[in-house]
C-alpha cells in the first residue's frame, strides 16, 4: 500500500489580478494581505459589512495573483460579494468553479516532498513545476495543478475525499456549509487562532463587529470538534446537549464528514464557549448518534 494517499479535493477558487489586487483585498479580508507572498499562504475570513462570514479560506500568491480557496458555497458567496464592490477598483475577479486541487495524506513528510520536488525550507507554501504546494501540517500538503500534471506512481489516488476531509476536521480548520453562511463572526469558528485575523491592519469590511469581539468580550460561542460512532452516513444542521434526563439545543453544524470505514462521524460545530468538554452531545435529527468533544488542538486565545 502506498505510504501518500492523494485525494481530489471539492474546493474552489476565487482569483483576483489587476493593479489593485492587494490594496482591495487588504480592504476586504481579515487578514494582513501584506504577508501572504510566495513563501506564505495564510487563513482569512471574508466578512460582511456586519461583521458575518461568507467564507473562510486559505489565501495564496502564485503566478503574481493572488487566490482564496474555500468550500464551493463560500467561493459563490465571497465572489459574488467581492465582484459587487470590486467594480470600482483595478482588479479583475473571477470565480474558479472547477480548478484541479489534490489533498496528500502520508505519515513521512520528507518522503511526499521528495517525490514531488517540493522544498518548503521553514515556509507553508512553495512553487513546484509551475504548479502550487501549500503544506498545511507534517501530514498534509494541497496542490494546485492542471491537466497536465500527472502523480508520481508510488502516490496511490483515493476514490474520494472524505479521510482528507477527517483529518481537515481534526485539526480544526473551519468549513462553512450553505446553511452557516452570515451565520457567525470569525471567531466563533476559531479564525483567531489559525491567525486568520489581524488586530493591527487598517480597515476592512465587517471590522467594527470583529474588534468589538475582541475587545469588548462580546463574543460567547467557538468551534468545537466533534465525534461519534454511526452504522450509516449522516447529515447534521444541529448538535443537542444532554441537560440532567433531557435535551437541548446546544449550536450548529458547520461541516461534517463521514468515515464509511470506522463508522465514524466527525464535525465541526459552534456552541457556546463554555461549553463543557465532558458535555454529551447528539445529533438532533439522528440521536441515536452520541458524540463527544475532542481536544482542539489549538489554543483560542486572540492575540495574534
Amino acid at each position: 500500500m502506498s505510504l501518500v494517499r492523494a485525494f481530489q479535493l471539492p474546493y474552489q477558487l476565487i482569483s483576483i489580478t489587476g493593479e489593485e489586487q492587494l490594496s482591495y483585498l487588504h480592504g476586504q479580508l481579515t487578514q494582513d494581505m501584506n504577508l501572504v507572498t510566495d513563501t506564505q499562504f495564510l487563513w482569512a475570513g471574508h466578512c460582511s459589512p456586519k461583521g458575518k462570514l461568507w467564507g473562510a479560506f486559505q489565501v495564496f500568491k502564485h503566478n503574481e495573483q493572488f487566490f482564496m480557496m474555500g468550500s464551493s458555497n463560500e467561493v459563490a458567496a465571497s465572489a459574488r460579494e467581492l465582484k459587487k464592490y470590486g467594480v470600482f477598483a483595478k482588479v479583475d475577479i473571477a470565480h474558479i468553479d472547477a480548478p484541479r486541487i489534490i489533498g496528500l495524506l502520508s505519515d513521512d513528510h520528507t518522503l511526499t516532498c521528495q517525490l514531488l520536488g517540493l522544498n518548503f525550507a521553514d515556509t507553508n507554501a512553495c512553487d513546484f513545476s509551475g504548479y502550487k504546494a501549500l503544506r498545511l501540517d507534517e501530514q498534509r500538503i494541497i496542490l494546485y495543478v492542471d491537466e497536465h500534471f500527472t502523480l508520481p506512481a508510488e502516490i496511490e489516488l483515493a476514490p474520494d475525499h472524505s479521510l482528507f476531509s477527517e483529518a481537515s476536521i481534526l485539526a480544526g480548520e473551519p468549513q462553512l456549509s450553505a446553511e452557516t453562511i452570515e451565520e457567525f463572526v470569525p471567531q466563533m469558528i476559531n479564525l483567531q487562532a489559525l491567525g486568520g485575523i489581524s488586530f493591527k491592519k487598517g480597515c476592512y469590511t465587517g471590522q467594527e463587529t470583529v474588534a468589538r469581539m475582541r475587545y469588548l468580550g462580546k463574543n460567547k460561542r467557538a468551534m468545537y470538534i466533534l465525534q461519534g460512532q454511526s452504522s450509516t452516513p449522516i447529515t447534521e444542521t444541529d448538535v443537542e446537549i444532554q441537560l440532567g434526563d433531557n435535551w437541548r439545543r446546544a449550536g450548529k453544524v458547520a461541516h461534517q464528514v463521514y468515515n464509511s470505514k470506522t463508522h465514524t462521524y466527525s464535525a465541526l460545530a459552534v456552541l457556546p464557549n463554555d461549553t463543557d468538554n465532558t458535555s454529551l452531545l447528539r445529533a438532533k435529527h439522528s440521536p441515536e448518534v452520541s458524540m463527544s468533544i475532542l481536544p482542539l488542538p489549538y489554543s483560542l486565545d486572540d492575540d495574534k
